[in-house]
């Protein structure tokens, strides 16, 4: 059973747009816990726009923020506006902003709770970004085997291990990839014999961010969630104020995830929460224990958007940290 999970760096411009949006969202919500704010970011080849809607009395220079974190010259247009009065008018109210489906996610695999494949590719990740902060994407594969005695004893073999950096030759990159591997603990028990390296599999690069590619925000959501493995409800995070459940409720149904394998000692735990625009509270909430889906009343949290934004303090400036290496597994309060 192959399992593939990839991690992006802070450097690619993908991830770039995810930190401008969320770093205009903290600035607001500095000055002003109660902002509205959704903003897009999209940039490539020396040009940047930021587009969205805000309501707040915060004041926020944006060009300053996309320019601290884009690293150069870049020209930067801003299109924000205020929320539609028709989507305030659910809001106001305490209801959701929009419908959408929520999950939440806990395996054992790994010390953070997170699936292995997505742990190793983003810890090799963090490993080269620490030697070289620049554009880079890693990506693992597991082979985890069907027989489960075996896998519990050996824990699968380390098929193969693919990393693209910029401004890395490609021999030095192979010594700094084979140096991790020597010394991830989460790979002590893996089968390493076969294991094949993929290292600037195109050929040494040395232009990227936005000078090689375009970034939008909201486009790496697996990078952002738990890997391919794992559904997601496919709404964006990055530049949504709480209101947004599609940010918030994913973080409550990760909490609510973790919990729950802790108190019922489980191996794995899906949470899948959904909901309709405009009404506080979800539309449907199950969870799947091992396998076996659970009545919602296990589920006892107060799952309105409210209830949400107060159980987990999420009127703070704390979302540009949120949009490097993933929402999840990370030691922030929801897990």
């Amino acid at each position: 059973m192959f399992k593939t999970a990839e991690s992006v760096s802070p450097g690619h411009p993908d991830k770039m747009c995810d930190q401008i949006s969320d770093a205009i969202l903290d600035a607001c919500l500095e000055q002003d816990p109660l902002a509205r704010v959704a903003i897009e970011t999209v940039g490539g080849h020396g040009s940047l726009v930021v587009i969205g809607e805000l309501t707040t009395t915060a004041f926020v220079d944006v060009n300053p923020i996309a320019k601290r974190i884009c690293w150069g010259n870049i020209g930067v247009l801003v299109n924000i506006v205020q929320q539609s009065p028709e989507i305030a008018q659910g809001v106001d109210t305490g209801g959701a902003g929009d419908q959408g489906i929520m999950v939440g996610y806990a395996t054992r695999e790994t010390p953070t709770y997170m699936p292995l494949e997505y742990e190793l590719a983003r810890r090799l990740n963090e490993y080269l970004w620490a030697l070289h902060p620049n554009d880079g994407k890693t990506q693992v594969t597991l082979d985890t085997m069907t027989n489960d005695e075996w896998r519990m004893t050996n824990g699968g073999s380390l098929v193969a291990v693919v990393a693209s950096w910029c401004g890395v030759p490609r021999t030095q990159l192979e010594q700094e990839v084979r140096a991790w591997l020597d010394t991830e603990a989460l790979i002590k028990h893996l089968n390493r014999d076969a294991v094949k390296l993929h290292l600037n599999p195109a050929g040494d690069w040395n232009i990227g961010g936005f000078t090689a590619d375009t970034g939008l925000t909201g486009r790496k959501l697996a990078v952002d969630n738990y890997g391919p493995r794992v559904p997601i409800g496919g709404g964006a995070f990055s530049g949504k104020d709480p209101t947004k459940v599609d940010r918030s409720a994913a973080y409550k149904a990760r909490q609510m995830a973790v919990k729950l394998l802790e108190e019922k000692g489980a191996n794995e735990v899906m949470v899948q929460i959904a909901y309709a625009i405009g009404y506080r509270h979800p539309v449907s909430c199950v969870a799947w224990i091992d396998g076996v889906a659970e009545n919602q009343d296990i589920l006892r949290d107060d799952l309105t958007p409210q209830g949400i934004i107060t159980s987990l303090d999420l009127c703070r400036p704390i979302y540009e940290q949120t949009a490097r290496y993933g929402h999840f597994g990370r030691g922030y309060r929801w897990g």
